[in-house]
């Protein structure tokens, strides 16, 4: 069964999207209700605002007799036309400040209810995203995870604040429907005319329009990843001299999106103008019946214009609710993205019965493991050995063999598809994925570091770590006089990817960052592989260190690095096809042999750096 695709494919239906949607809502239930209770008020006070002018129409103006339950309730200012002028002018006043003060009361809780679902949703999406797998994140191009978050994490409460308005034309819908019935019952059903309209209207959009934004939503998606992709390869993009290049292609990208949007918003606009049309038409059949039936006296001046005024702010309700569908149909499509990914489980979690684990002595088995990335079979086939605790072991072999995959599958980046992993004699899949990733500190083979300060990315390893520890830390990696000497030592801002040091200093950064870790279980993947010679030696004194005490699995293409290694693996195509110490190694005629006197013959006459392995201080020696 092909895998579901959170962000492309997946297509859940409306019904699906609203309750999933209310989920949001329930932690702010009670300013939800106090917010349906305004909508009410709001809904109320909206059929008063035309009565002023009713009455000055026709009790001011003119002498039409004034109902029973209007002169009650004006009393004695019924017979007096001034007194009667001031009090329906103020009544107006009062009436239109009451309906703003609501709605700015209004405004204040639905803001603090949409924001708070915003950063609810969003925050979901964050932490999904990050629970999901390597394999996902390999398949997923960061700009649609980036879109995903930022812009379309607001479709929930959208969704949500759309559905208001919707609710009080209702409410206001059926009340002035209910008055004008009650003037006069033929002009009450002419306004009801529309409607069919109205649904053929609706109907056309979402057939027609709706298909195409999404379309227009996978285009302005694919715009914003070439806009990622490019300024996280800048400098390659510069030092190739493609600039233009890229240019034409986002200029060429971004072209379709807008022929599309262009597309869409036609189709949208010509929604609108049937909507309009059917309003209008129904306005001017209204007018015209009811100028006839006050021309017969059967209705008032006064009661024409509250009629038109209802049937007014009827048709307003109408178009409100046509046209806010249109904006809820985009919302939907977002959200079949956003709820999407917040509900994807990743492919790699804790078992049922997964356990925590204290600190490990570093015993790893690798028993039968292959691995197969998706459309590349046999990745790692069959690959088994085994590592003591404390013991370096290298792993060799040509570029593209799997010895990044390899130690990826310990701390479960990946999961293999046959085989077992075992720490301390537990199997990897019966262990928390956070204690188990407690026990891995890793040095990657691109320095990796964040946009913070040098001691925020120190204290990475261990969070609470104190100034004496970081400190302590790095001096370890060989990285704390270069720190000293800038200008605000360990509060020295480093920029994104730490891109204001070298490769080096970055790389010692990130030691230091393991030091701190001080897990049992160390990799190293080809942490020398972009320094200069004497950086290398720096770093390779740090890292010698830092092996003290654990279990250590160092990726190497220098193969004189790993001389004293307590086991060699050699891995070509995915195989393993030699192991054992350097000695033994090269005494075979095998690839290991081949590949050291190749860098003997290149470096010949140069000296070689190599880890020489200590033995662990009583104060080093892992428990």
């Amino acid at each position: 069964m092909s895998e579901r695709d959170p962000i492309d494919d997946w297509q859940p239906g409306p019904l699906w999207i609203i309750g999933r949607t209310l989920e949001y809502l329930k932690p702010y239930r009670r300013l939800a209700l106090v917010s349906a209770v305004l909508l009410v008020l709001a809904a109320a006070f909206s059929l008063l605002v035309p009565w002023p002018l009713k009455i000055l129409v026709d009790h001011v103006l003119q002498d039409a007799p004034m109902p029973p339950f209007l002169a009650s309730l004006f009393g004695g200012l019924a017979l007096d036309r001034s007194a009667l002028l001031i009090v329906t002018v103020l009544a107006g006043v009062v009436i239109a400040a009451i309906d703003n003060g609501i709605g700015v009361v209004s405004k204040y809780v639905n803001t603090k209810i949409e924001q708070h679902m915003v950063l609810d949703v969003r925050s979901d999406l964050f932490q999904n995203t990050q629970r999901m797998t390597a394999a996902f994140h390999d398949r997923k191009r960061t700009g649609k995870v980036i879109f995903a978050i930022n812009n379309q994490g607001t479709a929930a409460a959208g969704l949500v604040m759309a559905a208001q308005p919707i609710a009080q034309s209702l409410l206001t819908l059926v009340g002035m429907f209910w008055i004008v019935f009650s003037i006069e019952r033929t002009l009450a059903v002419l306004s009801l005319t529309v409607v069919p309209l109205l649904y053929y209207s609706i109907g056309y959009y979402s057939k027609r329009v709706l298909p195409r934004l999404r379309k227009v939503r996978g285009l302005e998606i694919d715009s914003l990843s070439i806009v990622h992709e490019a300024i996280s390869m800048l400098r390659v993009i510069v030092a190739f001299g493609r600039e233009d290049h890229e240019y034409r292609r986002f200029r060429s990208q971004g072209q379709t999106a807008v022929e599309e949007r262009v597309k869409v918003t036609v189709g949208e606009t010509l929604f609108s103008m049937a909507v309009n049309m059917s309003t209008a038409v129904g306005t001017g059949l209204i007018l015209w019946f009811g100028a006839y039936r006050s021309l017969q006296g059967q209705i008032t001046v006064g009661e024409l214009l509250v009629i038109m005024s209802y049937i007014a702010a009827v048709y307003q309700p109408l178009q409100t609710i046509s046209l806010t569908l249109s904006s809820l149909q985009q919302k939907f499509v977002s959200l079949e993205s956003v709820l999407g990914l917040i509900d994807k489980e990743p492919e790699i979690r804790d078992a049922p019965d997964a356990v925590d684990t204290r600190r490990v002595r570093g015993d790893v088995s690798v028993m039968g493991v292959s691995f197969d990335y998706s459309g590349r079979k046999d990745t790692l086939k069959e690959m088994s050995f085994e590592a003591c605790a404390g013991q370096l072991i290298g792993i060799v072999g040509p570029t593209g063999a799997g010895k990044t995959t390899l130690v990826s599958l310990i701390p479960r980046f990946y999961e293999p598809g046959k085989g077992q992993i075992l720490v301390d004699g537990i199997d990897v899949q019966k262990l928390t994925l956070r204690s188990l990733r407690e026990q891995i500190s890793l040095v990657p083979q691109e320095p990796l570091l964040f946009s913070g300060t040098i001691a925020d990315n120190i204290r990475y390893g261990r969070l609470d770590a104190g100034v004496d520890e970081m400190v302590r830390a790095a001096q370890d990696a060989n990285v704390h006089d270069f720190i000293m000497r800038l200008p605000k030592q360990y509060e020295t801002e480093l920029g994104e990817r730490g891109a204001q040091l070298s490769g080096g200093e970055r790389q010692s950064v990130c030691i230091a960052r393991a030091f701190l870790k001080d897990a049992p279980i160390l990799i190293l993947d080809e942490p020398t592989s972009a320094v200069d010679s004497k950086t290398e030696a720096v770093i390779l004194e740090a890292l010698q260190r830092l092996m003290i005490g654990r279990t250590t699995f160092m990726i190497a293409h220098r193969l004189s690095t790993l001389r004293n290694a307590d086991l060699i693996l050699v891995i070509d195509r995915g195989a393993l096809i030699e192991k054992g110490m350097h000695e033994e190694l090269l005494l075979r005629d095998g690839l290991y042999k081949q590949l050291y006197e190749v860098q003997t013959r290149q470096a010949k006459g140069k000296p070689q750096p190599v880890i020489e392995r200590e033995e662990p201080s009583p104060e080093q020696t892992v428990a």
